[in-house]
C-alpha cells in the first residue's frame, strides 16, 4: 500500500494526489503486479483502479510504462470483495460473502503470491492474522487525517524487516514478514 508517513492511505475526501509515483516507483509497482498471481481488492480501491487502468493504454500520451501496467493489470486475476458492487470485468470475479472466510480459503489453495489491495479489506485480514507480509511504500508527507491504513488490533503483530529501498523523492519501501 502507498501510505503517508502518519499512516494514511488517502487524505480527507479520498484525495490520493499526494501519492503520485516517480517513474522508478511506478515501474516497481508494475513489476509487482506482473509477479502477483492474484490481487484481492476492496470496493473503494477497485472503483478507483477500474475507472482508469482498463483503457489507460489507449489514452493519448500513454507512456510505455503506463501501457505495460495497464496490460498487466487487466491480465492479473482479481477478486473484488463488495456487497454493493454488482458487476466486475477485466479478469475479475466478485465475492459478496465473508472476506475473512474467502481469504482463508484462497490462502489454503496451492497458489502463488497474492496481494491484498485496499485498506478496509487489509484491516479485516490483519485482524484475522491472515497477512504473511506487509509491504509499505511510505511517502514523505504528513496528511493529518483521512483514511488510515492500520486498524485497531486485538493483539500485537510482531514483524521482521526483510527489505528496504529508497525511491526518488524520499519514498521508502519497507517489507516485513509476520513473525509466527
Amino acid at each position: 500500500m502507498n501510505v503517508s508517513l502518519d499512516g494514511y492511505v488517502a487524505a480527507p475526501g479520498d484525495d490520493l494526489g499526494w501519492s503520485v509515483p516517480s517513474d522508478e516507483l511506478f515501474q516497481w509497482w508494475s513489476d509487482r503486479v506482473g509477479a502477483t498471481d492474484l490481487a484481492l481488492y476492496g470496493r473503494r480501491l477497485w472503483e478507483e483502479m477500474s475507472s482508469h487502468w482498463p483503457t489507460a493504454d489507449q489514452q493519448p500520451g500513454a507512456t510505455p510504462a503506463h501501457i505495460e501496467f495497464a496490460r498487466r493489470w487487466r491480465d492479473l486475476p482479481k477478486v473484488v470483495f463488495s456487497s454493493t458492487t454488482r458487476t466486475v470485468d477485466w479478469n475479475t470475479r466478485l465475492f459478496t460473502g465473508d472476506a475473512v472466510t474467502e481469504i482463508t480459503r484462497l490462502k489454503a489453495e496451492d497458489g502463488g503470491p497474492m496481494d491484498i489491495v485496499g485498506a478496509t479489506l487489509a484491516a479485516a485480514a490483519m485482524r484475522a492474522g491472515l497477512i504473511d507480509e506487509y509491504l509499505l511504500v511510505t511517502a514523505p508527507v504528513l496528511l493529518g487525517g483521512g483514511r488510515p491504513f492500520f486498524t485497531a488490533l486485538d493483539s500485537w503483530v510482531n514483524l521482521n524487516l526483510v527489505e528496504t529501498r529508497t525511491f526518488a523523492g524520499g519514498v521508502l519501501l519497507t517489507r516485513y514478514e509476520t513473525r509466527r
